[in-house]
């Protein structure tokens, strides 16, 4: 029986700043090189497609994997995909769709990975202009596709919401297991040259109002006289758009890391902090529990109650998380222990077996796609 050649639309590994869906894309790959190589008859022939590289030599092509590029830049080719002016080639049996960025597949079917529809639970927390991209690219992956796969059960029940049919709507949580050996030195320096020597709490995130960021600095300014010592917030992560976080006391914004640098920020943090008003899944938080740093987060998909929740619209909540993880010997230790648990569930290689299975799913029943 012969592989099945899959058509992967890794536009998002394009983008500066890929966020979750990159991490997301880059840890299917590795599942399913990780399938590769325990048996290489189990992973289907990947094909990925992007718009056209602007270095040399491409770094798509370094992820082992066929690599067909458009003579497009990025915001054309999305562009072509939304109106169908670009189509899958007729030599691959299905496409994925990494995000609501969707192509006309023609002949072969379509599967779609849907990471949340936020926009519409909290639209003042969108931009105007992307919040009517993500209603016609929602639209046009309703018609397209026939299947879905979900992160959330959360983010399947709005998808039914949407008008999609739940029978085609697979729950799939993302994985842990990602993030590169930590360089602990690159992390040290980075912070030295910020000011920060010894302890500090953590948080990654994109800088925008739906990560909830003001309330989780004002936060830490109730409790900071509280901390054996001030140890400082370090903020990670690129800015996205909105109001910006007031500067503070203690409070250090490090910017963009690589993710050497990441690995060895949350391997000696003393906690992180991860408080969005609403999340699709949540990936800061296993990252942080799959190298043993105990976590502070909102009610989320991806932390299985192996976090310290807190109520992410309630300033005071966060305030009592935040010192009782920073200073509670008994809490760290259950929380490291349910986070070293949590986190060896997700591995990407289970994962990839998953979105595998779905794959061959839809394959086996394209004779009875409807509307094509």
């Amino acid at each position: 029986m012969s592989r099945l050649r899959v058509l992967m639309l890794a536009e998002q590994l394009r983008r500066s700043a890929a966020g979750g869906i990159g991490t997301y894309v880059l840890g299917l790959l590795q599942g399913l090189d990780e399938l590769a190589a325990a048996d290489p008859g189990s992973a289907p022939e990947l094909v990925l497609t992007a718009s056209r590289s602007t270095g040399t030599p491409d770094p798509l092509a370094a992820l082992g994997h066929e690599l067909r590029t458009s003579s497009l830049p990025g915001p054309l080719l999305t562009r072509a995909w939304d109106h169908g002016l670009i189509r899958a080639p007729s030599d691959v049996d299905l496409v994925h769709a990494v995000s609501l960025a969707t192509l006309e597949p023609g002949a072969p079917p379509l599967v779609v990975t849907v990471h949340d529809l936020l926009w519409r639970r909290i639209p003042d927390a969108y931009p105007a202009r992307g919040r009517r991209w993500h209603e016609g690219a929602l639209t046009r992956a309703l018609q397209r596709a026939d299947r879905f796969i979900v992160p959330a059960d959360v983010v399947a029940d709005d998808l039914v919401a949407a008008g999609a049919e739940r029978e085609r709507i697979t729950v799939i949580p993302m994985g842990s297991d990602h993030l590169p050996p930590p360089d602990a030195a690159a992390a040290t320096a980075h912070l030295a040259q910020l000011g920060v020597h010894g302890t500090f709490l953590l948080c990654v995130g994109t800088l925008e109002p739906r990560k909830n960021l003001q309330r989780l600095v004002e936060a830490y300014g109730t409790i900071r006289d509280a901390l054996p010592e001030p140890w400082p917030l370090v903020m990670v992560g690129p800015s996205g758009w909105g109001e910006q976080v007031a500067p503070t006391t203690g409070v250090v914004h490090a910017g963009s890391v690589s993710a050497e640098e990441l690995s060895g920020l949350y391997a000696s943090a003393r906690l992180l902090a991860y408080v969005p008003l609403i999340e699709g899944f949540g990936l800061p938080p296993v990252e942080a529990m799959s190298v043993g740093t105990p976590v502070v987060a909102s009610p989320l998909p991806s932390t299985g109650g192996a976090a310290y929740e807190v109520d992410p619209n309630d300033t005071s909540s966060i305030a009592v998380g935040l010192l009782r993880v920073a200073t509670d010997a008994t809490t760290r230790e259950e929380l490291i222990h349910r986070g070293a648990a949590r986190s060896t569930e997700l591995t990407w290689s289970s994962i990839a077996r998953r979105h595998r299975d779905v794959w061959d799913q839809a394959a086996g029943e394209r004779t009875v796609r409807r509307g094509r």
